[in-house]
């Protein structure tokens, strides 16, 4: 019964994150582009890659942590073992999310040093 709960509380959450980052991060993402490159249909073109690619890698990262769940007996391992999943997906996507902005920085460098 406890997995169940657990299972629910973490997928609720994970969805919820996935699906709310990814369109702030999409929408935001738009401005921060268009400043580094110029180009708005190419600007579109890699917010939507990246944004396909990040809901691949949490849809991804999800089911595997679904797939090795250990058993959940009490109370206090339900709220640790989801809290902690849950964690660990906050984490990363705040890497992945600075990952793309420190290389969309340093490859727009690049491309004006030439």
């Amino acid at each position: 019964m406890f997995n169940i709960v657990s299972y629910v509380i973490f997928l609720t959450v994970s969805f919820y994150i996935t699906i709310d980052v990814g369109r702030r991060c999409f929408q935001a993402g738009k401005s921060y582009l268009e400043y580094l490159i110029h180009d708005k249909g190419m600007c579109l073109t890699i917010n939507r890659i990246l944004l396909g690619c990040y809901y691949l890698l949490n849809l991804g990262y999800i089911a595997i942590n679904l797939a090795v769940w250990d058993r959940v007996t009490s109370t206090e391992e339900l709220i640790a073992v989801t809290a902690a999943r849950i964690g660990y997906i906050a984490l990363i996507l705040c890497v992945l999310h600075y990952t793309n902005i420190f290389t969309l920085y340093f490859l727009r460098n690049k491309l004006t040093l030439k």
